[in-house]
């Protein structure tokens, strides 16, 4: 078990407090009810503002507490526990990590709006069902001083209802990444609801005309802030599904202790107890890569980015396995909406493909190995 130092423990500890009370699962199922199609409360980007959360990746000069990945992981671990809805993710990790990567004036004049709970940025990357980064086919061209764009992007998490988006396209056969208004001439946005009931859109851009300081960087910077960006993206969504995993098997955990069968509490079965025996030691396992994985990122290691993957998928793994078996432990009712393991379940599945499933980040790992 990780022994955090003094300063990753407040960060935990107020985190899970502040979620707790504030935006607890009722909170969650209340937005949902309602059908809001933004999928969150916008209020939330100031309160974890005045927390330091949403810069807690970005260095002073851009208004951010730079406090690292790490923070960050146990941040989205308390999200995931109490199944919050926010666009952390989204625009603290992925975007907020680009501009800084990128610098330049969009970043000079945006990266502080992110850090103040001003704006939300979403990253429009995947273009179709499934995460492939190398897959793009939106193309940008050159035309005067300026740009036009073209493509289309799906699964836009956060995108709907977004300030600006940052939008991933091939410049001369090359990684770019450009920074667009969407309600401009040429984008469209449309909400796509996820399984999980949260926020995402199908974004097309069709002859956007671009100016040039719409550029933040192509070729290698492009790429290179790209990768940065979907490595911390997957570490720290691997942290919000580990915290969906612990609140899954400790609500299996207290159903085992209470449930009777035939006049036995059911947790009593042997069978049962071996099963939660190997959950728990899955978890466990989980929380130590994802803790290796964030360190690595702030440290700058070389294997920052295979930490990454691994971590993504040992997540994504131990997350079905514990929704799973809160299912199956449960009985039929584990599926209610009555229960709260229905919306973990979901919650889970969606993270799984976020950025990447188990079976993309293996394979991935296999190549690099030669296998």
């Amino acid at each position: 078990m990780e022994i955090l130092s003094e300063d990753h423990r407040m960060v935990a500890e107020a985190a899970d407090g502040f979620l707790a009370q504030s935006h607890p699962i009722g909170a969650f199922r209340a937005l949902r009810d309602s059908g809001a199609m933004l999928g969150y409360d916008r209020a939330i980007l100031s309160e974890m503002a005045k927390m330091g959360w949403m810069g807690i990746v970005l260095p002073e000069e851009m208004g951010g507490v730079d406090f690292g990945y790490r923070a960050a992981g146990l941040i989205a671990e308390a999200i995931g526990r109490n199944l919050t809805a926010a666009p952390f993710l989204s625009t603290a990790i992925l975007s907020a990590t680009i501009l800084r990567q990128v610098g330049g004036p969009v970043a000079a004049q945006w990266a502080p709006r992110i850090s103040a709970g001003e704006a939300v940025i979403a990253l429009a990357l995947d273009e179709g069902a499934k995460h492939r980064p190398d897959r793009i086919a939106t193309k940008a061209d050159r035309a005067g001083g300026g740009f036009i764009l073209n493509g289309r992007k799906a699964f836009v998490v956060d995108g709907f209802g977004a300030d600006r988006l940052i939008v991933a396209a091939l410049l001369a056969g090359a990684p770019a990444l450009f920074w667009v208004d969407p309600a401009q001439d040429g984008v469209s946005v449309s909400a796509q609801v996820l399984l999980d009931h949260r926020n995402a859109a199908v974004v097309m851009l069709e002859e956007v005309q671009l100016d040039a300081l719409a550029l933040l960087a192509d070729g290698e910077i492009a790429g290179d802030a790209l990768s940065a960006a979907l490595a911390a993206g997957r570490a720290v969504a691997a942290a919000e599904q580990l915290g969906v995993a612990r609140v899954a098997a400790e609500t299996t955990k207290e159903y085992l202790r209470t449930r009777k069968q035939f006049g036995t509490l059911i947790g009593r079965f042997q069978a049962l107890q071996h099963r939660a025996a190997d959950l728990y030691c899955e978890i466990e396992q989980t929380a130590s890569l994802v803790s290796v994985a964030l360190k690595a990122l702030d440290a700058g290691a070389e294997n920052a980015e295979a930490l990454s993957r691994a971590a993504k998928s040992k997540a994504s793994t131990t997350g079905r396995q514990a929704t799973e078996e809160g299912v199956q432990m449960h009985g039929g009712i584990g599926m209610t909406d009555e229960l709260d393991l229905g919306l973990f379940m979901k919650r889970d599945r969606a993270l799984t493909e976020f950025l990447g499933d188990a079976g993309y980040h293996t394979n991935w790992l296999l190549r690099q190995r030669g296998l």
